[in-house]
């Protein structure tokens, strides 16, 4: 049985060419549906909460974000009560620049 080691971004190692994207846009998905189970709202509460409709919200529950940006999702995290901070800082020395999530 051959094993191939992945790259950490499914994305990538589906060669997609927005790969980084993707991987942030799904993290910031995971995090939104996160908090949308913990405080209990229905996918209706939660588009009416984003300025969305439930079918958008429920698409992008389900990892089919390529119609949402990343501000979107952002604002969409600032609705639960969320503080987003983006951080702009050198990449570290050996690694490649990129974006990344942290929660």
């Amino acid at each position: 049985m051959k094993i191939e080691v992945g790259s950490g971004n499914v994305y990538r190692d589906l060669g997609l060419a927005d790969a980084e994207h993707l991987l942030v846009k799904a993290q910031l998905a995971a995090k939104i549906g996160d908090l949308i189970k913990r405080r209990r709202l229905t996918q209706s509460d939660a588009a009416q909460l984003f300025g969305m409709t439930q079918p958008k919200v429920s698409a992008m529950l389900r990892g089919q974000f390529r119609g949402i940006s990343e501000e979107k999702m952002m604002h969409c995290l600032v609705a639960l009560g969320q503080n987003v901070q983006i951080v702009v800082k050198a990449a570290t020395r050996g690694k490649a620049a990129g974006l990344s999530v942290a929660a």
